[in-house]
């Protein structure tokens, strides 16, 4: 579950990231996928481009998790960072978070950071997808993919059909790096 947490400034400025710096939607803390660690969105992205995906384990698009495996792989190391947000939303999550674990890190071989289940539509959203439906537009279904420019502004959204290997994507992906 993602919140906002106080202590958020105080761990920032720990690692030189200034709260300026970082977007109001990013300021947060989310656990990690079946993990009591937890993750500091600003610490992550550090002004960093950022493909965020809401997945799911049960839905015709999960096997796109390869491909985003393969595009984190790609393009990781020119500063692409890729998030997956797990969302039951539309009832294609499964129940138990160890569940989705194994889909994501066993079946698929995940390796870029997945948090913990959380809604991503709605008034019961995280804040990161608040943000983007307020950018752009929520997601109409699982594997919307939203691509954040390095200044955590701007957006681009790609729905659950473009895959994240395509030429569309890697093109817009490359125009943020």
């Amino acid at each position: 579950m993602i919140k906002s947490l106080a202590a958020v400034a105080l761990i920032t400025s720990s690692f030189g990231i200034s709260a300026a710096s970082c977007p109001d939607y990013l300021n947060v803390e989310a656990r990690k996928l079946h993990s009591k660690e937890n993750v500091n969105l600003c610490e992550l992205t550090q002004g960093k481009p950022v493909l965020i995906v809401n997945t799911a384990s049960n839905c015709g698009f999960t096997p796109q998790f390869e491909a985003l495996e393969a595009v984190h792989k790609q393009y990781a190391d020119k500063g692409l960072v890729v998030i997956g947000f797990p969302s039951d939303d539309f009832f294609q999550e499964e129940k138990d978070e160890a569940k989705t674990a194994d889909v994501c890190f066993i079946n698929y071989g995940v390796n870029f950071t997945m948090v913990a289940t959380s809604p991503v539509k709605g008034d019961a959203a995280n804040s990161v997808f608040k943000f983007l439906a307020d950018k752009s537009a929520a997601p109409k279904w699982n594997f919307y993919k939203y691509l954040v420019s390095g200044d955590g502004q701007t957006v681009q959204q790609f729905n659950s059909r473009v895959k994240p290997d395509s030429e569309q994507l890697k093109k817009a992906i490359e125009s943020v790096l």
